[in-house]
């Protein structure tokens, strides 16, 4: 009976499900409080506004699901299988706009082509007034911000496809070149069918960050749940007409996923053949070359080096006004935030999956796990609502017991920390589980014989394999905390500001160019991890070796591919 009770196996699962419930604390209490009798909010939002945020929602899903797919899809098929001028800078050129957050885009977009950017300056001098008013389309509207999604959001997709599409066996592609099949052909009767599942996995993902976002819908003027959310939360402060709001986008996520792996179905793509070569790089030349190069150069200047451009040379023009001792506290605020969400995510992260390991049969921690990956699926201002919700309900509780008014949790820094758990721990958690698999169990069984508990084992034995997945899952979580913008905006103590949250009251008032620094500061650290996954994604063909690929003309669609030497 005494080794049952010191069992470690079952104080893992027991912390598994303990960090299960508190990650599903936030969701439960915006459900709860969604169907509380109080008040006749719901009746007016269903009358007036409602109409207007499903469709503009379902717009974007809609716009940037095709968007997302388009651009990806393509990219991916032609850096991966493709030979054309400027295929190897495209390789980690086509990743850089997830260092953008789409509200900077969008505030860079807003000052160079509304009407009184730049852009529309030179067409009135080079058109006249009249000509140039007539026809120049709205940046600030629907379309706009679909557009500035779809240039931040296609790399999801891109990055999940081209992984796909490397990790594809030659023979396959190589019999149906030998039944006849174009390069074109090819690609559409086999290589996209067997990447299929990784292209719905990055569609959805790009999908939940659109229906994420916050900054550039409300800068660009688009009504969504979103930015209700925020409204009604703070301007009104109606906490059951924000959570009826929060449970409805929580629906749309819902069916989003739901559509998602309906769509595959009980499909299984496989790879039955162990020899893996280097893929066919079928030559374009001519128009077909520029064509490709094109069409890949297009989504990296709109996305990232335009509006790093933009707002490059106005951090210059405007660095004595803006970056000000208030600039570097705010840089200090961010670092503090991010860095001690990146602590924590990692050390649950870690914990849970060391958890896992130990209780590979455990369904309580296998269930636990799956309620904690929610948590990226789920938008920030919607947990912000649930966080709020939760520890408001603690504050009023111990207030009622000492006859006090304070904010014990609600108003500090730990409620934004909680948001940052329930939101990013599933980025740790899935990079830790990631670095364990290199882990064998002969390994655990080794240090045990050595005498080693689970505390020595992982300490030992673990740690120092795991070094890099625990680095990389801290500066993903590290860099997603510094660019998250609606969370923080609803959740942050009084007069602690961030970097992001400069940068939107900046945009706000329209002063665009005393934003650039603290945007362009958020994207210089967001290009770290897009560096480690371009280097990650092109590592991940199995069998590779350095030698350079077998050209194959695009123009000899009958003939196969010439023979590689297997790895």
């Amino acid at each position: 009976m005494r080794a049952h009770r010191n069992n470690p196996d079952r104080g893992w699962a027991v912390f598994g499900f303990a960090l299960a419930v508190a990650a599903a604390l936030p969701l439960a209490a915006v459900v709860w409080r969604a169907f509380a009798a109080e008040g006749g909010f719901w009746g007016h939002l269903a009358e007036t506004v409602l109409p207007r945020y499903v469709a503009n929602t379902l717009w974007i899903v809609l716009g940037v699901g095709a968007g997302t797919i388009a651009g990806g899809v393509g990219a991916a098929w032609l850096v991966s299988l493709c030979r054309f001028p400027g295929r190897r800078v495209f390789e980690w050129a086509l990743l850089l706009p997830l260092a953008v957050p789409a509200y900077v885009v969008a505030y860079a977009y807003a000052g160079l082509f509304d009407a009184a950017g730049p852009v529309h300056a030179a067409l009135r001098e080079w058109l006249g007034a009249s000509g140039a008013v007539s026809w120049y389309p709205n940046i600030r509207s629907l379309w706009g911000a679909i557009l500035v999604l779809i240039l931040v959001l296609y790399p999801y997709v891109y990055m999940l496809a081209r992984a796909a599409f490397l990790e594809q066996s030659v023979c396959v592609l190589e019999v149906s070149r030998t039944l006849g099949l174009t390069p074109w052909g090819s690609a559409r009767r086999v290589a996209l069918p067997l990447a299929r599942p990784s292209i719905a996995v990055g569609a959805a993902l790009a999908l939940m960050e659109a229906l994420n976002d916050f900054g550039a819908v409300q800068h660009f003027g688009v009504d969504t749940f979103v930015t209700a959310i925020y409204r009604v939360w703070l301007a009104r402060g109606d906490a059951t007409g924000a959570a009826q709001l929060a449970l409805l986008l929580i629906l749309f996520v819902a069916a989003l996923v739901w559509i998602e792996r309906a769509s595959r179905g009980r499909a299984a793509f496989m790879h039955l053949s162990r020899r893996y070569r280097p893929l066919p790089a079928y030559e374009l030349k001519g128009w077909r070359g520029i064509g490709a190069a094109a069409f890949c150069f297009i989504p990296v200047f709109l996305g990232f080096l335009l509006p790093a451009a933009a707002l490059g040379v106005w951090t210059i023009d405007q660095w004595s006004a803006a970056v000000d001792q208030r600039f570097w506290r705010l840089a200090l605020n961010s670092f503090v935030l991010a860095s001690g969400a990146a602590v924590l995510c990692v050390i649950l992260g870690g914990a849970i999956a060391y958890a896992l390991r130990r209780g590979r049969q455990s369904r309580v921690l296998k269930g636990a796990a799956g309620v904690v990956g929610l948590g990226y699926a789920v938008p920030g201002a919607v947990i912000a609502v649930g966080v709020a919700l939760v520890l408001g309900g603690f504050d009023r509780f111990v207030n009622s017991l000492s006859g006090g008014t304070a904010l014990w949790l609600s108003g500090g820094l730990f409620a934004l920390y909680f948001a940052y758990a329930v939101r990013f721990l599933p980025i740790a958690l899935g990079a830790v589980e990631s670095g364990f698999t290199r882990v064998t169990p002969h390994m655990d069984d080794a240090g045990r014989m050595l005498g080693y508990g689970p505390g020595g084992v992982f300490r030992r034995i673990h740690a120092p394999m795991l070094k890099g997945s625990l680095l990389t899952a801290a500066l993903l979580v590290f860099v997603d905390v510094m660019k998250e913008l609606p969370a923080t905006l609803m959740l942050r103590p009084f007069n602690f500001d961030t970097l992001a949250i400069r940068t939107y009251e900046f945009a706000s008032d329209e002063q665009l160019k005393l934003a650039a620094p603290a945007a362009l500061a958020i994207v210089a650290v967001g290009i770290v991890p897009v560096i480690l996954l371009s280097r990650a994604i092109a590592k991940a063909r199995p069998g590779m070796v350095a030698e350079p690929a077998v050209a194959v003309s695009a123009g000899t669609a009958g003939a196969p591919a010439p023979a590689m030497r297997p790895t």
